[in-house]
């Protein structure tokens, strides 16, 4: 394993070296059936997002792009919701390549409980098979559907938040990127997760992880990026759309928040986004979190830093709800 550039913070390391035996190590395209199938078996059941009885949950499925298959929302709220709420729509993480919309929302179950918000969570088509721009237009087309049946869901119409983690956070980008060329729906914000926003890969964070298998090292985000694009990975045709890095404009967006780990692949892209929406006059509250790796939340949930950045997103949360 090589790694330059910051090292992790000593809390979080600990934790990583603790579980590394149990990580898949980097993930490469030969990989993404067997990491399919061990989550799968992750996934949270109906008694886990149910919360001891703090939430109550619907499936939906709704029309998809036009000429797409429908896609599939899970509508969270809190029990005996008897009003209308604000609303967070929600992208999962996982490469391009993995994860459903049951992936990892521990975070948005939190947030149901502590901020009485409505999510509705999109499961979205996943690259190789249905690459670019089939996962943005599935998130996109939730959206709008999402947004156009606000009250019916329980959510307070033009009270609506994306967010998304990780890939999620980058298809959330993009999904506000759309919203704002095609004139709606109208956003509170975008909550980006350690986003993963730049197929390029020439950052200098983009190099320092190198075989870190578990922590989203350089060869793992060349596989996601490459199931996504292909053959246009990297070269000078690739839309804003897929890699929001790409937008030449970033005026005109919901306000943002950005965090990332100051010692993961990630992190000079979404210093940059953050940096370039400020350019272009728009709002964006940017956290880099000194020695955090990639998903580091959810590998170390009792940690610090952890601890940290979790209250961090409820502030910024609370701040736009209010």
């Amino acid at each position: 394993m090589t790694q330059t550039g910051p090292a992790f913070d000593p809390e979080l390391a600990a934790v990583l070296d603790g579980v590394r035996d149990l990580l898949s190590g980097s993930v490469t395209a030969e990989q993404i059936p067997g990491l399919r199938a061990a989550q799968a078996e992750l996934r949270l059941g109906d008694d886990e997002l149910r919360r001891g009885g703090a939430i109550e949950f619907t499936e939906r499925t709704v029309p998809g792009p036009a000429g797409a298959p429908d896609i599939a929302l899970l509508i969270l709220r809190p029990a005996g919701l008897s009003a209308t709420a604000p609303g967070v729509y929600y992208v999962h993480g996982g490469g391009m390549m993995l994860g459903d919309n049951r992936s990892a929302l521990g975070i948005m179950l939190d947030w149901i409980e502590q901020l009485g918000v409505v999510v509705v969570s999109v499961g979205y088509r996943l690259a190789p098979e249905h690459p670019h721009p089939a996962p943005v237009s599935d998130c996109y087309a939730g959206l709008a559907w999402t947004a156009a049946h606000a009250a019916e869901l329980g959510i307070e119409p033009g009270r609506l938040l994306i967010a998304g983690t990780s890939a999620g956070g980058g298809l959330s980008a993009a999904t506000a990127l759309l919203a704002r060329d095609r004139g709606g729906p109208a956003l509170l914000g975008q909550m980006l997760i350690c986003p993963m926003l730049d197929d390029r890969n020439q950052t200098p964070s983009s190099h320092e992880l190198d075989d870190m298998g578990g922590v989203w090292d350089r060869t793992s985000n060349l596989t996601g990026w490459r199931a996504l694009l292909g053959e246009a990975q990297g070269g000078p045709d690739v839309s804003q759309y897929a890699a929001p890095a790409r937008a030449a404009d970033l005026s005109g967006l919901p306000p943002a928040y950005l965090d990332v780990g100051s010692a993961e692949t990630f992190r000079d892209e979404v210093i940059d986004y953050a940096a370039r929406i400020w350019r272009a006059g728009g709002a964006a509250e940017l956290h880099v979190w000194s020695g955090g790796f990639h998903g580091f939340e959810l590998t170390a949930p009792q940690a610090v830093l952890s601890a940290d950045a979790s209250a961090a997103r409820l502030n910024w949360l609370r701040r736009q709800l209010r």
